[in-house]
């Protein structure tokens, strides 16, 4: 379902004889005009800055960061992107390897969510494959989760609301929903939960490189992971516009009323993101990026 028919990226094959520059004047003199150019644009990357700095996460790489452990996964390699070590709440990717085996039953008063990215994951009796969710509260009956050829996973555990309604478990091969439009054209929805007591959410957001994005922002904190395609996002911090390209694996942790978005936002390649809102959220829709967003 997150099929990633994106163009790769890759890094410029350096000649051997560039590794080697040093002292070697000669060398570069005499060779061609397009190995000047290779050589002037390697240059211009090597000094080329990486992602704005941001005062919340966000345009964050998921291969670019440290492995962590996970007591309650135990036997497999996660990537944190965020969570509370006091209350042990914990957003993670997590690769599962082949015929890893485990349990759905975690801390009293935590709740999990599963959304999978790769592969196949048995949870209880049901398969899910790529784009399948699974949402386990606290107080319901645990279940095995196994794999025979591995998988890739987002893992979120998190404190429960009593607010909350949804008392039981949810699990759903998103495959078999459908998209829904959106008021953008060009984006489109799959919820995988909404929880009509809190307003937590969690849903599949689909953007092609046709939709034209806006200014906009959510009154709660929203957290999303790039699960295909390459996707070019701003934000608007103090009035100034911050933009960087996401690739597969990446993550962003916006709080509340962060405006986001605008001209420079857009597919490159269709793009599925995976979003997720903690509590009931209201998006509002902002004209520009400036020092007095959000938004009307």
């Amino acid at each position: 379902m997150f099929s990633n028919d994106a163009e790769k990226y890759r890094d410029t094959e350096v000649p051997t004889f560039m590794r080697n520059v040093t002292g070697q004047l000669h060398l570069l003199l005499a060779m061609p005009p397009r190995f000047w150019a290779a050589f002037f644009a390697l240059i211009i990357a090597g000094c080329a800055s990486g992602p704005p700095k941001m005062p919340y996460p966000a345009f964050l790489q998921s291969d670019e960061l440290e492995n962590a452990y996970l007591a309650s996964v135990p036997g497999t390699t996660a990537k944190q992107f965020s969570g509370d070590p006091q209350t042990r709440r914990t957003t993670n990717r997590i690769e599962l390897p082949a015929g890893w085996e485990g349990t759905t039953g975690g801390a009293p008063g935590m709740l999990l969510e599963i959304v999978v990215l790769k592969g196949d994951v048995m949870v209880g009796d049901v398969k899910l494959g790529s784009g399948g969710y699974a949402y386990i509260p606290p107080g319901t009956f645990a279940y095995n989760i196994t794999t025979s050829n591995g998988a890739q996973i987002l893992y979120y555990r998190d404190i429960v609301d009593p607010l909350a309604v949804i008392q039981t478990p949810v699990i759903l091969d998103a495959r078999l929903v459908d998209w829904k439009p959106t008021d953008q054209e060009g984006v489109t929805i799959k919820e995988l939960r909404s929880d009509p007591g809190n307003g937590a959410r969690t849903w599949l957001m689909r953007v092609s490189p046709e939709a034209v994005m806006r200014w906009e922002s959510s009154s709660v904190i929203r957290e999303g992971y790039l699960a295909s395609g390459n996707y070019q996002h701003s934000e608007c911090v103090v009035g100034e516009v911050r933009t960087w390209t996401y690739t597969p694996g990446g993550y962003f942790l916006r709080p509340a009323d962060a405006v986001n978005g605008g001209p420079e936002a857009k597919a490159i390649t269709e793009s599925v993101w995976v979003l997720r809102e903690r509590s009931d959220g209201a998006e509002r829709v902002a004209g520009e990026c400036s020092v007095t967003s959000p938004a009307s």
